[in-house]
């Protein structure tokens, strides 16, 4: 809950980031302290950033045991605007559907369902809580 001296943690002016189909660098932390970073699809519901991730893949398995997490969105319209996000991974929901992963697909592809399916994947939704942020540009 905000108080009167607490600013958001999503600053004023880079709402968009968090709509649009840019995507979002995820920065974890390997099991030997090595950070690890890639882009995934994301979604924002204006309290988590959420994204997509089967059981197999490293980063599940880097935020199952440490749940601090790092992400950096960059305007796809001007690369010298950003906004980088820390937090904390709150939950992790299974996917069993697919109606996550399919909404990703529908925004960042413009299709119903998501295409690179494999048959096996258990996919879960990483619920990301922001804690702090800082942001350059304009």
């Amino acid at each position: 809950m905000e108080t009167q001296n607490q600013r958001p943690i999503i600053p004023e002016g880079y709402e968009d980031l968090l709509e649009s189909t840019a995507l979002v660098h995820v920065a974890t932390i390997g099991p030997h302290g090595e950070p690890q970073n890639n882009p995934v699809w994301f979604g924002w519901d204006g309290e988590h950033v959420k994204f997509s991730q089967t059981k197999t893949r490293q980063k599940y398995r880097n935020l199952n045991r440490e749940p601090r997490i790092a992400l950096s969105i960059v305007d796809p319209e001007n690369p010298y605007r950003y906004m980088e996000i820390r937090g904390e991974v709150t939950r992790i929901e299974e996917d069993p559907d697919l109606d996550f992963i399919n909404s990703m697909a529908k925004k960042y592809l413009g299709l119903d369902k998501y295409p690179y399916h494999q048959p096996g994947d258990e996919r879960v939704i990483i619920f990301v809580r922001p804690e702090h942020t800082t942001q350059m540009g304009a």
